[in-house]
């Protein structure tokens, strides 16, 4: 039998209400043991919270839905109580020593949903990817997946597919039977047709970038003033500045949000063949790593010099040494702020073209890769001209959008993705 749990879910305390919830087959049990009366189900009431030994422990607004027709698939009771420390621990207290009941583990209440068939894996990725959104774009696309934007796409290949297959089952089965025709003449096409779409969903901008940030390096020789518009762009003195070559000896990194949009902001090493000692070589190791990993560069070293698809950036323009830069993209001095603004401005629509459309639904990299095999799957099913053949891989894509929901995880999968919630979600 399942334990039935409890938790808080409403946030740390202190706050002007706590939502306790309670989910599984003790939560009548636990209601009423508090209230001292069953209430009504699906409506709210005021009632005196009590312990074992009947002391009032709040007056608090509670709810009962019985399930399994509720969040988590379980009965499921809510207490909205005061919501300061004590009051939260005293409920918690009193709910821990009833027999059957114990604290939750963060995520279990999704987990539970999700074992009940509430929600499906790419809805509950979707809810914590929500859980966790800092930008607008992040909320906006996680709330997409959370609503099941995903899911019902999913569902609609897999039904395809259910359809295809049948086709040719009824071939291979009743082949000999006068009212059943062969396939029909446009069946491989369909299947051409289906890869076509997967493949489109396929190379559309996935949800890493939209977690880990559009990520921007900044890259020159040394002195090139690197570091000041790194500063200048994550308006902070984040960087060390001095005019000692050298000085950036590391890869530094901040996250910072611009226009709603996620960035990744590095800072590097100034790049040169001579004269660098051990760590700085390092440095500069690590910089053509990170060069390698850009979204975009921003290179303020020689014109025509920078990795191929950079912006040419004439920095430090204040300066009478500034080198000039024919077809600068940009030209700025990040020191009093001329020309920041508009390259600022010129990142985010940049990125906002990279990225996923707000509220569009952005794959992540198991729902990519899940999506990858059934696509293959539908691309051999069409170049097969035994139908046993065709429809074995039309069998893989089904199963394949089986796992993209859920419908074949490992247990492992499972544990890391709950484990991203808060204890009461």
């Amino acid at each position: 039998m399942t334990e039935t749990i409890f938790a808080c879910s409403s946030g740390q305390p202190p706050a002007a209400i706590a939502v306790i919830r309670i989910s599984g087959a003790g939560a009548g049990t636990a209601l009423a043991a508090l209230c001292g009366r069953m209430p009504v189900a699906r409506r709210a009431s005021v009632a005196i919270l009590r312990d074992a030994d009947r002391a009032a422990l709040d007056s608090a607004l509670v709810l009962w839905f019985p399930g399994p027709n509720t969040a988590t698939g379980e009965d499921l009771a809510e207490l909205h109580c005061h919501g300061g420390r004590a009051v939260i621990a005293a409920v918690e207290r009193a709910l821990g020593a009833m027999p059957g009941l114990r604290r939750a583990e963060p995520g279990e209440f999704t987990r539970r949903a999700f074992a009940n068939g509430r929600i499906d894996l790419a809805e509950a990725e979707g809810l914590g990817d929500l859980l966790s959104a800092e930008t607008e774009m992040q909320r906006a696309s996680a709330l997409t997946m959370a609503g099941g934007g995903l899911s019902r796409q999913v569902r609609g290949w897999r039904d395809r597919v259910l359809y295809l297959s049948a086709l040719i089952e009824a071939v291979l089965d009743f082949a000999d039977e006068d009212d059943v025709a062969a396939l029909p003449p446009d069946f491989t096409a369909q299947l051409d047709m289906f890869h076509v779409e997967l493949s489109d969903w396929l190379a559309a901008p996935r949800a890493e970038a939209l977690r880990e940030g559009f990520k921007v390096v900044i890259a020159g020789p040394p002195n090139a003033g690197k570091s000041t518009l790194f500063n200048a762009l994550v308006e902070e003195d984040a960087a060390i500045t001095a005019p000692i070559a050298g000085t950036t000896r590391d890869v530094l990194m901040r996250p910072v949000a611009l226009g709603g949009v996620p960035f990744q902001f590095l800072d590097t090493a100034g790049l040169r063949d001579e004269g660098a000692d051990v760590v700085e070589a390092i440095g500069i190791e690590r910089a053509q790593a990170a060069l390698a990993q850009a979204d975009l560069v921003l290179w303020l070293g020689a014109e025509g010099q920078g990795p191929q698809g950079a912006w040419e950036i004439a920095a430090q323009i204040d300066r009478a040494d500034a080198v000039p830069k024919s077809a600068a993209r940009h030209r700025l001095s990040a020191v009093s702020g001329q020309g920041v603004a508009d390259l600022r401005r010129d990142l985010i629509d940049h990125a906002r073209q990279s990225m996923p459309k707000p509220g569009a639904v952005a794959l992540n990299a198991r729902q990519h890769a899940a999506l990858a095999e059934a696509a293959d799957a539908v691309a051999v099913a069409g170049r097969m001209a035994d139908p046993l053949l065709a429809a074995e891989n039309l069998r893989l894509a089904r199963l394949a959008f089986d796992r993209l929901l859920g419908g074949a995880g490992t247990e492992d999968m499972l544990d890391a993705l709950f484990g991203r919630f808060c204890i009461g979600k």
